[in-house]
């Protein structure tokens, strides 16, 4: 049986003769190839006599999938599984497990980090203070005391709403499912059009579905108070972008920050938020930190083991 990770996914050279004289010890073949190439025909070549695949978050279709006859199991080496063709998988009974957990405490940190970015303008006077520039009068704003509106309340927006209430913020929600542990916390559910009204910040924390494609629209956006910020750390298409960077340059949203984009970076240079007044972007950094991908490699490898029925004792 062959194990074929498509993309080094943080792996160095050393831990993938661990891995690969682990697997072994089973009569697993494991190969790592050591560069990322997203083009199908380079997929199909790396692909397509493995029985278990192993893949971050490049794009995964039936175009690729349909000239793998072997493959059994996908480990996608992430959360979102938005990336692959999952009714092609079902249709020919491929196994498809992801990386759940792995980036709940970056992802967490980071939508933090931009939320005091938004405020304070970091990003903005560190570019100014290398030009001569000074303070000038400008007043940011402290997370103590605003009300935070966490849409999504899966382990990432539970995470960030417990280290939100620790910076003194009163955290209310709204999820598809209520989650006892959540309750818990202190935090109140509340029907999203209530959250988008009452809200000093708002963070996204759902997954990509037809359900929440450009779940924040034009008509919920309206509803924000004009000081409002909205954080991105889910999904690009969880949001109409074309009517964010609008309700920004209108001053009826207060800011922006956002790590994910309808498609991965580079972005066209005419993409509208990168004109949109106090928005900060990062390249979909949330997950990308040394102690989650060491997390996320161990998460992979243990679902190969446990799949297979194999004991990596």
């Amino acid at each position: 049986m062959k194990i074929t990770a498509v993309e080094p996914i943080g792996i160095s050279e050393a831990k993938a003769q661990e891995i690969a004289a682990q697997l072994a010890k089973h009569n697993l073949e494991f190969q790592c190839y050591r560069d990322r190439k997203e083009d199908a025909a380079t997929l199909v070549e790396r692909m397509k006599d493995a029985d278990v695949i192993i893949v971050s978050n490049i794009k995964i279709g039936a175009d690729v999938l349909s000239q793998c006859p072997n493959l059994k199991l996908l480990d996608v080496a992430f959360t979102g599984l938005d990336h692959i063709d999952l009714d092609y998988c079902k249709a020919h009974d491929i196994k498809v497990v992801n990386a759940s957990g792995y980036a709940t405490e970056g992802v967490a940190e980071l939508a933090i980090g931009l939320m005091i970015d938004v405020y304070r303008h970091i990003t903005v006077l560190d570019a100014d203070t290398r030009q001569s520039g000074t303070r000038n009068n400008f007043l940011g704003r402290e997370l103590r005391g605003k009300r935070v509106g966490i849409v999504g309340t899966g382990a990432i927006g539970a995470r960030t709403a417990q280290l939100l209430q620790c910076f003194g913020c009163e955290v209310v929600a709204w999820s598809r499912s209520q989650r006892q542990e959540v309750l818990d916390m202190g935090v109140n559910y509340q029907p999203l059009e209530e959250l988008m009204r009452t809200s000093d910040i708002i963070s996204l924390h759902v997954p990509l579905t037809a359900e929440t494609h450009h779940l924040i629209s034009r008509e919920l956006l309206a509803l924000c108070k004009p000081t409002a910020v909205l954080i991105n750390t889910a999904r690009g298409n969880v949001v109409d972008m074309d009517a964010l960077a609008e309700a920004l340059r209108d001053g009826k949203l207060a800011g922006a920050g956002i790590d994910v984009f309808e498609k991965e970076p580079p972005l066209a240079t005419d993409h509208p938020l990168l004109h949109a007044p106090n928005c900060v972007v990062v390249p979909h950094v949330g997950y990308a930190t040394r102690e989650a991908f060491d997390d996320r490699i161990d998460i992979v490898i243990n679902n190969i083991y446990r799949e297979l029925n194999l004991s990596n004792a």
